[in-house]
């Protein structure tokens, strides 16, 4: 039988099937999450993410270095306050450790693009994303100090806010806020897609932001769930969002195409610090090849039509880039 389509012709050596490659990973789709501390010349490692670090701030300037260098467009910011209370005042603070990171960042190296997560989670006592009373995590008291957050951060320099807390209704009044306070050019990165994953525990570690009571299962949403992802989106982006983030990404492949094909807007996934450590749990033991896997799996999010991608992986990827 004589075979007239044969696929293969077309994989033949790495010339052509790079000619044909259908999904790219590029470092202008890089997002690198950083966390950032008080103190002075403090590097200090997250143990269960290797390569990961808290940086005081002259320690977070000098990293940024690299990240500029090795052509990272942008950055993610988390900060550690020096001390936490009940309502998180640390997130809105003018002098906030978050709010003073933008500055330096955008003082030394103003062509990178500042990204900053919105959330109480890292300030609050309790380790809950809003203000607590009774033992309940409020709803409409936390969006108050969720737009006071972002219109610091907004001051402070920042390009874009990402409130990640789950909370209903904060990016409408993170919108109405910062359209207030004349910036109306900055954009909102929904976290609409988060979910309550088991994926998350290096994080909480690295933000010192674990709950000191129950969970967060009240506000992040059910791992099962598809509809009610695509019911947060639309509220979100109803309510002003500019592009919508899927969190996890590794086990939401379903969700990233579901939410770029019914809402054609800009899609971003976070491969969070689970997903991260697994790869290099199994590549320090020479279970896996550490770069074939990443960037497996990096670009089967921007397969499943995710735009930008979040990953602590980040500075590894764009040294892989450079090489190729």
């Amino acid at each position: 039988m004589e075979l007239k389509k044969r696929p293969r012709r077309l994989r033949a050596n790495e010339t052509i099937r790079k000619m044909v490659r259908e999904n790219h990973v590029r470092v202008e789709d890089l997002i690198y999450p950083m966390f950032v501390m008080p103190g002075e010349k403090k590097k200090v490692p997250v143990s269960s993410m290797p390569g990961v670090y808290n940086f005081s701030l002259d320690e977070f300037v000098l990293a940024l270095q690299e990240v500029v260098e090795l052509g990272v467009p942008s950055i993610l910011l988390f900060g550690i306050p020096e001390s936490k209370d009940r309502v998180g005042s640390g997130a809105y603070d003018e002098n906030g450790i978050v709010q003073q990171a933008v500055r330096l960042a955008k003082k030394h190296f103003p062509q990178l693009y500042v990204i900053t997560d919105i959330c109480l989670c890292e300030y609050t006592d309790h380790g809950h994303c809003g203000v607590v009373e009774n033992g309940q995590i409020l709803n409409d008291p936390t969006l108050d100090l969720l737009a006071r957050t972002a219109v610091t951060h907004a001051q402070a320099g920042a390009d874009m806010v990402a409130p990640s807390d789950m909370m209903d209704g904060r990016v409408g009044a993170i919108r109405e806020r910062l359209d207030q306070e004349g910036f109306a050019h900055i954009p909102i990165m929904s976290y609409a897609a988060k979910y309550a994953s088991g994926f998350y525990g290096p994080f909480r570690e690295a933000a010192g932001s674990a709950p000191q009571f129950g969970d967060r299962r009240t506000y992040q949403m059910d791992p099962p769930n598809g509809n009610e992802a695509m019911l947060e989106t639309r509220l979100d982006l109803e309510e002003g969002a500019d592009l919508i983030l899927v969190k996890p990404g590794l086990s939401y492949g379903d969700i990233i195409y579901r939410t770029k094909q019914e809402f054609k807007v800009p899609v971003a996934v976070y491969n969070v610090s689970g997903e991260y450590a697994m790869v290099k749990a199994a590549a320090a033991n020479g279970w896996i090849d550490e770069k074939r896997i990443v960037m497996e799996a990096l670009v089967g999010m921007k397969r499943a039509g995710a735009d930008l991608l979040i990953t602590y992986h980040a500075l590894d990827v764009a040294r892989w880039l450079k090489e190729e």
